[in-house]
């Protein structure tokens, strides 16, 4: 594993500029790259075009999406890259269609992913406290996970065939952030799913 691609999806509002998704994705891009990774970014912010960022899937070997959680999903402006990038990607750049066909529809829905030997790794920033997930007294989420909120997100990959990487989050970044020590954490998350590349692969 070599390549990291890098998503920032975070998407500009009044009480959000997106500091925070921005200095993530430089932390891990600084972080990775000074273990001898090649690091590509894409922005929402940005303009990009559909075949750049097929190249961009097909080239990595991990994929790191940075996004806030607005409204309890990504931001619309990722919405529209998925319609549109991953849509065009359906023909064999990152899956070949849902896996069945129509001389045999039997197969199993999901498994035309073409991005079997790519990973995936979410790192999301939300206003929510930890303590609101995986526990059965709280009102809101009812004992899920952030995980679960987000396993819409968890299937788009594995429509590709992607492999997960354990989530980051960081919580309460709004009403009790603890900015520090989730750069710590962060940092920590990074070295333990992306080692130090020795120097015979650089």
């Amino acid at each position: 594993m070599k390549n990291i691609f890098i998503i920032n999806a975070h998407e500009a509002y009044p009480f959000s500029e997106g500091k925070l998704n921005a200095t993530l994705v430089e932390k891990a891009k600084t972080n990775l790259i000074q273990k001898g990774y090649d690091v590509r970014i894409t922005m929402m912010k940005d303009d990009y075009g559909v075949e750049q960022e097929l190249k961009k899937h097909q080239w990595a070997d991990a994929l790191i999406l940075q996004s806030p959680v607005n409204w309890m999903e990504v931001p619309w402006s990722f919405k529209r890259y998925m319609d549109t990038v991953y849509s065009a990607g359906m023909g064999g750049q990152l899956c070949d269609g849902d896996g069945r066909s129509r001389q045999d529809p039997s197969q199993q829905y999901g498994t035309g992913g073409t991005l079997t030997d790519t990973k995936y790794m979410l790192s999301l920033t939300l206003n929510a406290p930890q303590q609101a997930f995986n526990d059965p007294n709280q009102w809101f989420f009812e004992g899920k996970g952030l995980d679960d909120l987000f396993w819409p997100m968890h299937l788009n990959f594995k429509f590709f065939g992607m492999q997960p990487i354990a989530t980051f989050a960081c919580f309460d970044v709004m009403k009790n952030p603890d900015i520090e020590n989730d750069f710590i954490r962060f940092e920590a998350h990074l070295n333990q799913h992306f080692k130090r590349l020795p120097s015979n692969y650089l």
